[in-house]
């Protein structure tokens, strides 16, 4: 049995926009007929059904965005929301959150089904959703407005919104670095999050800028989790004493958590033995003690402003868009001190 043709495939065949095929479909005056007779005679020989969804794109607004997200961590979603909230409200919107699974081989399909029993008008996207295809092909093929935050690719600034996660990851090392650290320790977070490489390329580009090696034994792979944070200072710290790092710098608070409690079971003394961060500044980070050193992730802000990018999609007729940057920013706390040797 064959798909049902999507309205992305009219428009696609009829060599117009997908509103204008929404038009047609509900009659919308803002059409010419020689428009409307072109772009019905390619429903019929498509054999198109048009869905809610785009019965709703002419302007019948629910005024309900939704947020689909697949993290496992609380303080993650409510920053997000947060964030969202603050700038949709305003604009007489209400959010609709929805867990998914991005691992799901019906992912897009899953989005198509939320999206349409909801009738949201728009959605915002977080990682690893924001770089799925399945959904983004889905949202663009039902003609969803939507935005991404903090994709891999940057070649969508007018449905996007970035984090300067390279540049902040690049700016701990550095600052480990002049703490005298040589063998500065880094572990990965989530490969499906692309905040992930840019984290990694940021911890290289400090290690080049301080003139230190990026040394694959100094590089583990972790999922952000406490138990990954566990193993991973666990095989660094077996390494011979000449190559075993006095500083490990994680992409995630919770794996930073995870060092920590190895250092402790250890009996290694942080920070005058082994210097350890993180990245996020979640609750966690002020909980441990030492408290962590780590990154400020400017989650609501980022949030905010892609609430006002889809705002901006949804109210064509308001203000243009001006949006200011939201950087990170490096918190050090008494998990971080001078290098043995300096301290010597």
């Amino acid at each position: 049995m064959s798909a049902r043709p999507a309205i992305g495939t009219v428009a696609a065949e009829a060599r117009v926009s997908i509103k204008t095929v929404s038009r047609v479909i509900n009659n919308s005056d803002r059409v010419t007929q020689a428009t409307r007779d072109h772009v019905m005679s390619v429903i019929r020989r498509l054999g198109y059904s048009p869905s809610s969804n785009a019965r709703r794109l002419a302007g019948h607004r629910s005024l309900l965005v939704g947020l689909p997200f697949d993290n496992p961590y609380a303080s993650y979603v409510t920053e997000v929301q947060g964030g969202a909230l603050a700038r949709f409200r305003a604009a007489n919107y209400q959010v609709v959150s929805h867990a998914c699974d991005s691992r799901s081989p019906s992912l897009g399909e899953d989005i198509r089904r939320f999206v349409s029993s909801v009738r949201v008008d728009g959605v915002i996207l977080t990682p690893p959703l924001s770089d799925a295809h399945a959904v983004i092909d889905a949202l663009t093929e039902d003609g969803i407005p939507f935005v991404r935050m903090a994709p891999a690719s940057r070649s969508d600034p007018a449905r996007s919104v970035f984090a300067n996660d390279r540049e902040s990851a690049c700016a701990m090392t550095r600052q480990l670095a002049l703490l005298g650290h040589r063998r500065i320790g880094f572990v990965a977070g989530d490969p499906r999050h692309s905040g992930t490489a840019q984290r990694h390329e940021g911890y290289c580009d400090g290690l080049r800028a301080a003139g230190l090696p990026c040394d694959d034994r100094w590089v583990v792979a972790g999922d952000g989790s406490f138990e990954a944070g566990i193993a991973a200072a666990r095989r660094l710290l077996r390494l011979p004493r000449a190559l075993r790092p006095t500083a490990i710098f994680c992409s995630s608070d919770r794996m930073a958590a995870g060092a920590l409690h190895v250092a402790h079971e250890k009996g290694i003394a942080v920070p005058t033995q082994l210097s350890i961060a993180g990245c996020g500044d979640e609750p966690l980070a002020s909980q441990v003690w030492p408290r962590l050193s780590t990154i400020s992730l400017p989650l609501y802000g980022l949030a905010r402003q892609a609430a006002t990018l889809l705002v901006a999609q949804l109210q064509p007729e308001s203000a243009p868009v001006a949006l200011d940057p939201v950087a990170s920013s490096l918190i050090l706390r008494q998990s971080t001190g001078p290098a043995p040797d300096r301290r010597a």
